[in-house]
């Protein structure tokens, strides 16, 4: 059975917090609130986490998984970034965007895209998430929280406890984070394309 965890969402308390980021090291996938909806998270490297979230979404080995990451320093250590890429993400995080680029050695294969070698990345703008990856200290692989066959994200920590109980090991629960997922902004062929609308303004990228 998973772990239902209630935090605060603006002042989250350090003990909980730190209790999931343990969790996250010792190999459990958690379901988590985001600037735009929840989704599922685990270690970089965790070959199981990956499974699992593969099992639970249904993902092909196509998916560009996302990289949450607490800043630029960590995200530039997993994606390769131009001084134009660069001015044009860093004026639009932290946020609700995803951005592909090409990955760099730093980050596992199995997550790159299989001909394109990109991942996506990103930085929330979420007291609760950014909260998990201080205490992580580590970028955390993630992915939107779709189930199959439904049009849009869980969004309520009870449902997803109820529905995830045997999937997942914890769900962190900060209150409702939004219906919407991110802007995907892909950077890889050098101009930017917008490959979905979502919570973030995409016009800036037009």
């Amino acid at each position: 059975m998973a772990k239902y965890i209630d935090v605060h969402p603006a002042n989250p308390q350090p003990r909980i917090i730190d209790g999931v980021a343990d969790s996250i090291r010792k190999g459990g996938l958690i379901a988590y609130p985001t600037d735009s909806c929840y989704a599922l998270g685990s270690r970089i490297g965790n070959h199981d986490g990956l499974q699992r979230i593969r099992e639970i979404r249904r993902l092909d080995d196509r998916h560009h998984f996302t990289l949450m990451c607490a800043d630029f320093a960590q995200l530039g250590q997993l994606v390769h970034i131009d001084n134009r890429v660069f001015r044009a993400v860093k004026a639009a995080v932290p946020g609700a965007y995803t951005f592909i680029l090409p990955g760099t050695k730093e980050v596992p294969r199995q997550l790159l895209h299989p001909k394109k070698k990109t991942v996506g990345v990103r930085i929330p703008d979420h007291t609760v998430t950014q909260a998990l990856l201080a205490s992580l200290g580590e970028p955390l692989l993630s992915s939107t929280l779709l189930l199959p066959d439904e049009e849009e994200p869980l969004t309520q920590g009870w449902e997803i406890k109820e529905r995830l109980d045997h999937q997942v090991d914890a769900v962190l629960d900060s209150g409702d984070c939004g219906t919407v997922p991110t802007t995907v902004v892909d950077f890889s062929g050098g101009d930017p394309e917008i490959v979905r609308v979502g919570a973030g303004d995409p016009t800036r990228f037009e």
